[in-house]
């Protein structure tokens, strides 16, 4: 598995979105818009597909959204009378880093080109790939996207909406996916409603579907409502369909949208992301006060909980962490050293925390590593107690839906106590939110909190799956 050093936090996923316009429109440019402001859940590769009800182009590379589509690549795929367009940014939860696992991923079908763009993971993936490679499919990638692809080529007696409720139904685990025809734009989420997808329109008529409203405004859509967990949505020139494919389930969305991955200024579930962070470290400062005289978060997923922190402790809040904004993921750290220095290049402690007794609130703790030189940081600055506070549960376990959480061994509150945990990051105490805290602060009609207790509700893999990817501790 692949680590931000600098971070040391679950890799973000992916990002979707996808627009359908009634008339013509400059698709390529708002669907670089669109991924432009979901960049945050996907660094490692980006790309876009059109069409014109006739053409069907598709770009795509390894890099950032700004890295891949410059003018002269968004030219490529200015088609004058476009209607229908998706994009993809990406972190390889499954598949390896390669260019042929970026996104979109298109097809040649019965149905005409697809395009499809997928975020979380299907946990019955590599049996169906199996089945399928034993009766003659190729697949041209390593990531689990193109079985679901695959699956809705092969239904070939069933039009396109009718194969993808089908395939839908197959698919186990936690998944929001976008696919385009020439003509057609769908949007799908899993029955437990794991990962987010919404709704958007535009002035023009146009819907949107993206991974957050962050993304819908980006092109000034306007939210509509989120697609429901187990539903089928599709956009074509007689408007907006809908199909409850999947009911019945209990919603269960992935409770890090809210402590680490969604924008701040996103709501994921109709629940307000940056509200919901602040609700967490006040959970955090009844469940764990201590005597202080700042507040600092690590930026900038901490911002939230701690100014939660803060109001509820009375005590000051100020930022002790400057973070350097130009030290991004594509710095290279070739060596221990180079990667312990990566933190000091991207984080440097303020004035603030000198003579200080310092509550440093942040949103996780993968391994401890980032956390002890972020606490010995503070320490070299003049902070006189350094009181680490997490605002999500000790992660134990491995996310079968789309996040990068690392194998469970390398999860160091899996083989460890909070105690050595504290001992070894080197904080004068550390505590965490718990589970009914968490509950509590998001407010939503249920969350997934898998990586914490171990309780998966949309499936795990079969237990060979899970030997080969060396989950166990």
């Amino acid at each position: 598995m692949i680590f931000d050093p600098a971070t040391d936090k679950p890799q973000d996923e992916c990002g979707v979105f996808g627009i359908y316009s009634p008339q013509p429109a400059d698709i390529a440019w708002l669907t670089y818009l669109g991924l432009f402001a979901l960049q945050h859940r996907g660094q490692e590769a980006a790309g876009i597909c059109v069409s014109d009800g006739e053409r069907f182009l598709v770009e795509k590379d390894l890099g950032l959204v700004s890295q891949v589509f410059d003018e002269t690549r968004l030219d490529k795929l200015r088609l004058g009378t476009a209607r229908v367009g998706i994009g993809h940014v990406r972190y390889s939860t499954t598949g390896s880093n390669l260019r042929f696992n970026a996104q979109p991923l298109t097809v040649r079908t019965n149905k005409g080109i697809l395009g499809l763009a997928h975020n979380g993971n299907f946990v019955n993936a590599r049996e169906m790939r199996q089945e399928m490679l034993d009766d003659g499919v190729l697949f041209q990638t390593t990531n689990d996207s193109e079985v679901l692809l695959n699956r809705i080529a092969r239904l070939s007696k069933l039009d396109l909406v009718e194969a993808t409720a089908r395939a839908m139904k197959e698919m186990r685990g936690g998944y929001a996916v976008v696919l385009m025809s020439r003509t057609q734009l769908l949007g799908f989420r899993d029955p437990n409603g794991v990962r987010p997808l919404c709704i958007g329109q535009r002035g023009d008529g146009a819907w949107v579907m993206a991974s957050e409203p962050s993304a819908l405004f980006s092109v000034g859509a306007k939210f509509v409502r989120d697609v429901a967990p187990g539903e089928l949505v599709w956009a074509d020139r007689d408007g907006l369909h809908s199909l409850m494919v999947i009911p019945g389930h209990q919603p269960t969305a992935c409770s890090f949208e809210w402590i680490y991955f969604a924008r701040a200024d996103s709501f994921v579930d109709t629940v307000d992301v940056h509200e919901a962070r602040i609700r967490m470290g006040q959970a955090l400062a009844l469940e764990s006060h201590v005597d202080a005289d700042i507040v600092v978060p690590v930026p900038d997923s901490g911002i939230g909980a701690a100014i939660g922190y803060a109001r509820a402790s009375g005590i000051h809040f100020d930022y002790g962490l400057y973070k350097n904004p130009y030290a991004g993921r594509t710095f290279i750290a070739p060596t221990q050293e180079a990667r312990e220095l990566k933190v000091k290049l991207k984080l440097s402690p303020t004035s603030a925390v000198r003579g200080k007794r310092v509550v440093l609130v942040d949103d996780s703790i993968v391994r401890g590593t980032t956390s002890r030189q972020i606490v010995n940081l503070l320490r070299e600055a003049g902070a006189t107690e350094v009181h680490f506070r997490v605002s999500s549960p000790p992660i134990k376990h491995p996310c079968f839906y789309g996040i990068d959480t690392a194998a469970r061994k390398e999860l160091v509150a899996s083989t460890h106590t909070i105690e050595e945990i504290r001992a070894m990051i080197g904080a004068d105490s550390l505590a965490f939110i718990s589970e009914e805290g968490l509950r509590a602060s998001i407010r939503g009609p249920g969350v997934c909190l898998a990586c914490f207790n171990g309780q998966y509700p949309a499936g795990i893999p079969l237990e060979n799956d899970l030997n080969k990817l060396a989950l166990e501790v």
